[in-house]
């Protein structure tokens, strides 16, 4: 398989090395909204990745106002391009909390604490997609073989591993099963590429898939589900052991946890199209970190 600017990847002592390089060569982005008081040093730092919609301005600004009336200081959303830059950031502290991937997630579990998951549909579930052009005659994901393929991150669990285990699983090169393949670092932009011609199949977090088929349905429409994964743990809140004493952390999971009871909140709630959050077992991740496993026993 032949990569389309494929991602230079790192293991986690890597990571953990270059974590300050990483942090200083990114900007941090801070979403305007009505001001809240500030007090120096006290601002919560946020973080944020493509498996967030983030393309909504009045969605951040009510999401940071809400989050700061709940822990009572300043409140900073950080994003940034890649999964693997908030992650750098989350283990090392630079950042308290993050709605991260399951897939990293699982690979930092030991330097990592599960704040709150969300539950949509009922659920803390979510699955991935193989998706297509609709008009496309393939009712069977092994049909895709062949194809230019859009992924959206490689540390994404519903954009990459789940697609990468299946290949494995199904004794497929997963190095030439796909002719070749890119990554667009958001799953709208997986969703757009493939609506648009410039990929012939892609993976995508069900959950986005689904949302923006409300959102945008023209756009969506243009494309179809070829295969539905298992139901996996969905992409969680986090904040790292290190801060673990931090009382802002244990605001935070209150503060999302009691979103659906608020009415500020059950407005956020309606944006993102989630039920709410649910304090879950870590256990919940133990199928992802299954598939990190399958992945890594064929590298």
């Amino acid at each position: 398989m032949e990569p389309i600017d494929p991602a230079r990847r790192l293991d986690g002592s890597l990571l953990a090395r270059r974590t300050l390089l990483l942090g200083a060569a990114a900007g941090i982005a801070t979403l305007a909204c009505p001001s809240v008081p500030r007090a120096q040093g006290e601002t919560f730092r946020f973080g944020l990745t493509p498996v967030f919609l983030s393309n909504d301005l009045e969605l951040l600004g009510k999401l940071r106002l809400y989050l700061a009336t709940k822990l009572d200081v300043p409140v900073e959303l950080v994003s940034r391009r890649t999964y693997q830059e908030i992650t750098a950031l989350l283990v090392s502290g630079q950042i308290h909390s993050a709605w991260i991937c399951g897939y990293p997630f699982v690979q930092f579990r030991s330097a990592l604490d599960l704040v709150a998951t969300p539950v949509w549909q009922e659920k803390p579930l979510y699955q991935s997609y193989l998706i297509t052009a609709a008009d496309r005659d393939i009712d069977d994901w092994r049909q895709l073989r062949g194809d230019i393929h859009a992924y959206s991150d490689p540390d994404s669990n519903s954009g990459y591993l789940v697609t990468q285990a299946l290949l494995i699983e199904g004794g497929l090169a997963k190095e030439t099963f796909f002719s070749r393949y890119f990554f667009t670092y958001g799953h709208r932009n997986v969703i757009r590429a493939v609506a648009r011609g410039l990929a012939q199949s892609g993976s995508v977090d069900g959950y986005v898939w689904e949302v923006m088929r409300r959102l945008e349905p023209d756009l969506v429409d243009q494309t179809k589900i070829v295969r539905r994964s298992e139901w996996l743990g969905f992409p969680p809140i986090a904040s790292p052991k290190i801060l673990a004493s931090d009382t802002r952390i244990s605001k935070l999971g209150s503060a999302l946890v009691d979103m659906k009871l608020d009415v500020e909140g059950r407005a956020i709630l309606a944006m993102l199209q989630l039920d709410g959050f649910a304090v879950e077992d870590e256990k919940l991740f133990d199928d992802i970190a299954a598939k990190v496993a399958i992945l890594r026993s064929a590298t």
